[in-house]
């Protein structure tokens, strides 16, 4: 089996529960659902909530050598679903280089009640 090297832990949430943000196994880096980094009371817009996506997995892609050029699949969950041409174009902005596949569903809801969207991600480190 392939070595895994993962991303520190970003949260207690994260050591309490036992997953892990973003894995490396081999050429395969694994994001889970990313949501925005909301502060307090803060509003975001779905957009602005699916850039902040974005960067935070490009980042844990790049912290585990890979790129967003090396991004096959992505996921995005969204609570409503007239949010999501606002989703598809933060995934145009951080995506349409790498062209990778995508799917966009609407859920009933997610863990904390300001977010509007989550995301996550998969990438093949080539060469």
């Amino acid at each position: 089996m392939s070595e895994r090297r993962r991303i520190p832990p970003l949260s207690a949430f994260e050591e309490e529960i036992g997953f892990t943000r973003a894995m490396r196994v081999g050429d395969h880096i694994f994001v889970a659902g990313t949501v925005a980094e909301l502060r307090d009371g803060e509003a975001m817009d779905a957009g602005a909530q699916a850039d902040d996506c974005f960067r935070q997995i490009i980042g844990h892609i790049e912290e585990l050598g890979g790129s967003a050029l090396d991004v096959v699949r992505v996921r995005m969950f969204v609570t409503d679903i007239a949010d999501a041409d606002a989703i598809s174009a933060a995934f145009t902005r951080a995506m349409k280089p790498a062209r990778p596949t995508g799917t966009l569903v609407q859920v009933a809801a997610l863990y904390g009640p300001n977010w509007k969207c989550e995301i996550e991600a998969e990438a093949i480190v080539s060469g």
